[in-house]
Order: structure tokens, then C-alpha cells, then sequence
């Protein structure tokens, strides 16, 4: 298979091009605004085996703004918060406000690590925006054989495409990672290429995918700004913020599948998130969270004490926004009385 010429969509076309494997089924993929209710029944193939572009359409309902550093100096103007670092054992870490961008704490938020399974963000993403949540998949034996964790699918079985979504996104299903990029782009290696140039597209410059899954692959990485940038992205859909912020949901073949977030019952404001680990990873995280002064997102990797951790972070974030606020509120008034003098 020919390489994905990166630079060229990027740069020149802003579309994606996708290959079709040999037997593979040749139709246009699209990237994520396009769902199976708007491709057409089939597609042209070139000579060079390549299938008909898909002009990329943002899956955002609203523009959103890039990152920008913390506004935080001196602790937020005497206002204090304490040294979060101190309370974490995460190697890498990025806070930052979900609506404005905004920094809101960072440590070593740009060293590459092994995401594990925060990735499937981007799996399930190019899942709900390529399938009908009635399509259905058949599952490979290469799928059916991945590790834990799994729902256990039988290669001799079809499933619809919504209930492996949901297997990926909440129960971190590797088997159903590679059941649906095998069905979305023939191969998981393909596939893989989607998930990298869907995460460049979105900003994270730092992120190469070769699973669907996360699990643990050479050349593997992203980072915790990266992390952030992509979920933060992600839940401006609502269908994929919808299911994120569910703590179980039954198939339609009746089995329950439980979330892996465990914050979203474990810590106030949760409303959704992602986890991971392998060895190589240790434990990551990327979740989204709200309180009365605003909305945040926190990102992790490397952690030994990651429910510890997200709590801590969260608590920090949020004590960040809320003197974040109170500044801005006294500067307009000292503003206001400035100029009346």
C-alpha cells in the first residue's frame, strides 16, 4: 500500500485520501463529518488503487479557539493555590479551560509518551462519524483474538457498529477497536494512518497512531497536551459527549457494558473521560469536567495513582478558574471606577 501523502492533505487539499487494502470493499471513507447516511453507494477507484476523495468537514458545531498560555501570575494575583505537583505522581500533565483554551496547569505536557487506551478517543470518533450505528461488522479472527480488555466477540458473528462504539468507549474494547477499523479502512494499520492525520488536523502535532486499540506499539505516542486537544475537540459532538458521560449501556444482543471512568461517579462535575494502560504506558487519562465558573479538561500520563490524581488536578483546576474569574470580575471594576474618575 502506497504511503498517505500527510503534507499534501494538510497543506494543499485539506481532504483526506484513503487507500483500499486488496479486498477490502471500495467506497468512499470519510474522515468524521460524513456518516453512512450521506456516502454515496459506491466509489470510483483510480488506477493507482486509491478511492474518491472526501473533502474533510469539521465535525465542530462551534470554532474553537487554539490554546493559550496560563494567565496565572502569582498565583493568580495573591490568591494562592497550592503545589499540585507534590500531590501527583502523573509524569505528564495538562489542565486547560475547555471553552477559551486557556493553560491552566502543565507539566511536562509535550514528552512523548505511550497513550494506551485514551487513543480509542480518535477510534471512536472516526467510528460514529464513518458507520450507521445499524451497520453491521463482521469480526475478524485477528479482532476476536486481541487482549484484554474485550467484550469477547465471536469471529463467527456480525455486530452493529453502535454497539462496538460504545464496547471501545466505555468498556475500552480491543476487540471491537479492530473490528471497526477493519471494517471503516480494511486494515488496522490503514486505519491507524486516519487516526494520526485526524489528530494532526485537530492540532495535536505530536500524536502517531498504529493501533486502534493503544496498546502498547513502536512508534506509538502523544502527549498530554495532545491528549487534551483531542478530547477537547472531540466533545463538541453531542453524540460522542452523550455516550462519554453514560457509566453503563446495554447492547442490543443484551450484554451491559460498564464505563472504565470511574470519575464519572467518583468526582464532582465529571462528564466524561477516557482511560488507559499498559505496562509500557502506565496509567493515562483524558477527561472533561464543569463546575459553576466554568469547564475544564485534564489530561495524563504516566501515573501510578491516577484516580488520585485526576481528583487532585480537577480540585486545582477548578480553585484556577474560579480566581481566574474573580480577577477579571475586580479588573472590570477597577476599570470602570478608573474611568468614571
Amino acid at each position: 500500500m502506497k504511503n498517505v501523502l500527510i503534507p499534501v492533505l494538510l497543506a494543499v487539499f485539506s481532504f483526506l485520501w484513503v487507500q483500499t487494502p486488496e479486498g477490502a470493499e471500495a467506497g468512499r471513507i470519510p474522515v468524521l463529518a460524513e456518516t453512512a447516511k450521506h456516502r454515496p453507494q459506491s466509489g470510483r477507484t483510480g488506477s493507482d488503487g486509491t478511492v474518491t476523495v472526501t473533502p474533510r468537514v469539521e465535525v465542530n458545531k462551534r470554532s474553537v479557539p487554539p490554546l493559550k498560555s496560563s494567565s496565572g501570575g502569582d498565583e493568580v494575583r495573591s490568591g494562592w493555590l497550592p503545589d499540585v505537583s507534590r500531590r501527583i505522581s502523573s509524569k505528564s500533565v495538562m489542565i486547560i479551560d475547555a471553552e477559551t483554551g486557556e493553560e491552566l496547569y502543565k507539566k511536562s505536557p509535550d514528552n512523548p509518551r505511550q497513550p494506551a487506551s485514551t487513543i480509542k478517543v480518535l477510534t471512536g470518533m472516526i467510528a460514529l462519524k464513518s458507520l450507521d450505528g445499524s451497520d453491521m461488522v463482521q469480526v475478524s479472527r485477528k479482532a476476536a483474538g486481541m487482549p484484554r480488555s474485550k467484550i469477547y466477540l465471536d469471529p463467527k458473528k456480525s455486530y452493529r457498529a453502535n454497539d462496538l462504539i460504545n464496547a471501545v468507549l466505555l468498556a475500552s474494547a480491543n476487540d471491537a477497536s479492530v473490528a471497526l477499523a477493519e471494517k471503516i479502512a480494511g486494515s488496522e494499520k490503514s486505519f491507524a494512518e486516519m487516526m494520526t492525520l485526524r489528530a494532526k488536523l485537530w492540532g495535536a502535532k505530536n500524536t502517531v497512531c498504529r493501533t486502534a486499540s493503544g496498546l502498547t506499539a513502536e512508534g506509538q505516542q502523544s502527549t498530554a497536551r495532545d491528549l487534551a486537544l483531542i478530547f477537547r475537540q472531540a466533545m463538541q459532538d453531542e453524540d460522542f459527549a452523550e455516550r462519554m458521560g453514560k457509566t453503563k449501556v446495554r447492547t442490543s444482543y443484551g450484554t451491559v457494558l460498564h464505563s472504565h471512568n470511574k470519575a464519572l461517579w467518583r468526582v464532582n462535575g465529571a462528564e466524561g473521560g477516557k482511560t488507559g494502560y499498559t505496562l509500557a504506558a502506565r496509567q493515562t487519562y483524558v477527561g472533561q469536567f464543569s463546575h459553576e465558573e466554568g469547564t475544564i479538561i485534564v489530561a495524563l500520563m504516566g501515573s501510578e495513582t491516577m484516580w488520585a490524581d485526576v481528583k487532585n488536578l480537577v480540585e486545582y483546576g477548578f480553585k484556577k478558574q474560579k480566581l481566574l474569574a474573580a480577577q477579571k470580575r475586580k479588573d472590570r471594576v477597577d476599570q470602570q471606577l478608573a474611568m468614571a474618575d
